[in-house]
């Protein structure tokens, strides 16, 4: 391989030719060769939209001339086109302010504008990260990519699911089954009714997670090292933050408190929450689906699903309610992703986080895990779930918790015993009932309505 020279404040490094980072870069590609997680391009992309919301704010503010300015926005574009995503190369697990891959994008965006304007014009320190630190950069990137990414992919694909379920619940009024508490039988509930229950914990979901990117639209930018904003003009958290909203589409606000901003990882760890409250609801509804689906013939069987692809690699004709496993197992993922947060965000020493980029890494693979599961098992599970009504009528009328409909009639204690007898001897709840001299075949008749227990 042939390489170049680069210089940093330590020294010479060899860099590979064709790449457009530098030495800094090129010291943490050495150095933490690390598993093969890598800084997400979520990140990366936040970054350029970050650098370019920057140098205007310095041009505004008359610290950068126009030439640098358009020179770093034009390759900041080129970035989130995705045509330089090769050139970030650098892992997860480096030094824990992200100091690496603030330098990484500071180094492309200064050697590919100095390429494109055919002289040394830029410096990645002087320039790129003018009025800036590794400190306050890479926290704000991490929020920008947060607050995009969960209104981009996942809050979309959220509504996208509680429409369907708004469908199927429409389509299945009126339809009447068992219900069913602590996994034993219980009083009567339409099937629709229990379709509103999946869909309101979504919609409940959602909102939350809404609330939640309040703190996240607010940025650090403008603290630089430690919060005191040394070496930034004065209106530059400001100028930036509003540069970074008018290039997104989204409400970015400067974070009131620097200090806190660098230090603490909280809005992060609230956002999170909320991903962890949607990931627990996806866990409830995708089981509830495996079980009212299990069978075909000694399982529940009160729903269909659709069958596709064979269950297994003995068992000829088995299917098997693979996109609710895969659900849960992503629910799994996020609850796991929720713990590494929260201790990343308990690691704060004194001026600074050192665990943001496994931190920002965990949140948006929840994004990301969330948004795709959501959008896997509606296409390929919610959309086709059919009720069996045979089957959840054959299961209502075998139920005995039918029998509280008659407690205002005949007491609690009575109903208990007509349930008991009907159980043991295995036979109905009217053949219970009318034997045991507590009601007579008419007024079993006149008070026995499941239908009207819903």
């Amino acid at each position: 391989m042939d390489y170049r020279i680069e210089r940093d404040s330590m020294g010479e490094v060899k860099v590979p030719v064709g790449v457009y980072w530098g030495a800094q870069t090129q010291r943490s590609f050495e150095n933490f060769k690390i598993s093969t997680e890598k800084i997400p391009l979520e990140v990366i992309y936040a970054f350029a939209i970050l650098k370019k919301a920057v140098a205007k704010a310095n041009f505004r503010l008359g610290k950068l001339d126009e030439q640098k300015c358009s020179l770093i926005s034009l390759v900041c574009d080129e970035i989130l086109e995705g045509t330089l995503d090769e050139q970030f190369p650098l892992a997860v697990w480096q030094t824990g302010s992200g100091t690496q891959s603030n330098m990484n994008v500071n180094e492309v965006i200064a050697n590919r504008g100095n390429e494109i304007a055919g002289e040394k014009i830029l410096h990645p320190n002087d320039h790129v990260n003018m009025s800036q630190s590794s400190n306050d950069t890479f926290p704000t990137a991490m929020h920008i990519a947060a607050a995009l990414e969960t209104k981009r992919q996942l809050l979309p694909a959220l509504q996208r699911m509680i429409d369907e379920l708004l469908r199927l619940e429409n389509d299945n009024k009126g339809i009447i089954k068992t219900g069913r508490t602590h996994l034993q039988d219980a009083t009567p509930i339409t099937f629709s009714q229990e379709i509103s229950g999946w869909r309101n914990m979504l919609e409940k979901a959602k909102a939350m997670i809404e609330l939640s990117l309040t703190g996240v639209q607010e940025l650090a930018l403008g603290g630089t090292a430690v919060g005191t904003g040394l070496n930034a003009p004065e209106g530059f958290a400001q100028a930036a933050a509003e540069e970074v909203s008018a290039l997104t589409g989204e409400h970015f606000i400067t974070a009131e408190n620097k200090f806190h901003a660098l230090t603490a990882k909280d809005e992060l760890v609230f956002a999170h929450g909320a991903l962890k409250a949607l990931a627990a609801n996806l866990m409830k509804i995708a089981n509830d689906v495996r079980w009212l689906a299990s069978g075909p013939r000694c399982g529940l069987g009160e729903i269909l699903i659709p069958e596709n692809e064979p269950g297994s690699s003995i068992m000829p004709g088995k299917v098997n309610p693979t996109q609710s496993e895969a659900v849960t197992m992503v629910a799994v993922q996020v609850m796991a992703n929720d713990t590494a947060i929260g201790i990343c965000a308990s690691q704060g020493n004194f001026e600074l986080n050192v665990y943001m980029p496994v931190c920002i890494y965990n949140f948006l693979q929840s994004v990301r895990l969330l948004a795709h599961s959501l959008d896997s098992f509606r296409v390929h599970c919610v959309s086709g779930i059919k009720a069996n009504k045979e089957k959840m009528d054959e299961n209502l009328q075998r139920s005995l918790m039918l029998v509280t409909c008659l407690n205002p009639y005949i007491g609690y204690e009575n109903a208990a015993k007509t349930a008991k007898k009907a159980y043991a001897d295995n036979i109905s709840l009217k053949e219970a009932c009318v034997s045991l001299g507590f009601l007579t075949d008419e007024k079993f008749e006149e008070f026995f309505c499941p239908e009207k227990m819903v």
